[in-house]
C-alpha cells in the first residue's frame, strides 16, 4: 500500500494521481474502512504540489513536514520557559517569540528559484478555481425565482 501510495504522489499528471488514489482508497474500503476515509479526506490536498505543476527540489522540499515540526518545537521550548500563562494573549506573544527565535535557524528553501513559478502557478489555479465558481453558482435572481 506504501509503495502504491508513493508512486501515485510521484507521478506528474494530476488526474492519472488522482484516480490511482481513488482506485486504492476503493480498494482499502473493504478491509480498512478508516484508512479509506482518511485517504479520501486529504486526496486532494496531497495532490497540491501536482496540481500545481510544482516539480525537483521545491516539490521535494514542500513536502516534507520537517521545516514545521522544528518550528513548533522551538516555539514548545520557548515556551516552556512560561511558568503561569495569564492570558490568551501572552499565549500568542510567548507563540510569536518562539517562531522570530525559530526564523534565526532557517536555512535557505532548497528549490528556492522556483518559487517565483509557484506564486504564477498558484496565482493561476485561483483565479482558475474562481471563475470555475462563479459561472457554477446562481445568479441572485435564479435564486429568487427557485425559492418561490
Amino acid at each position: 500500500m506504501k509503495q502504491r501510495l508513493r508512486r501515485a504522489w510521484a507521478l506528474d499528471d494530476h488526474a492519472r494521481a488522482l484516480d490511482q488514489l481513488r482506485q486504492l482508497a476503493g480498494e482499502l474500503e473493504r478491509t480498512y474502512p478508516g484508512a479509506a476515509g482518511s485517504l479520501r479526506e486529504g486526496l486532494e490536498e496531497t495532490l497540491t504540489l501536482t496540481r500545481l505543476g510544482v516539480t525537483g527540489s521545491l516539490k521535494r522540499t514542500l513536502e516534507s513536514t520537517n521545516p514545521c515540526e522544528s518550528m513548533l518545537e522551538i516555539v514548545r521550548r520557548t515556551q516552556r520557559n512560561v511558568k503561569r500563562w495569564s492570558s490568551g494573549e501572552m499565549a500568542l506573544r510567548w507563540t510569536a517569540a518562539g517562531m522570530l527565535e525559530a526564523e534565526r535557524q532557517f536555512r535557505k528553501i532548497i528549490g528556492y528559484r522556483d518559487l517565483a513559478t509557484l506564486v504564477v502557478a498558484i496565482e493561476r489555479d485561483h483565479d482558475r478555481r474562481r471563475h470555475s465558481d462563479a459561472t457554477h453558482t446562481p445568479s441572485k435572481e435564479a435564486a429568487i425565482v427557485a425559492a418561490m
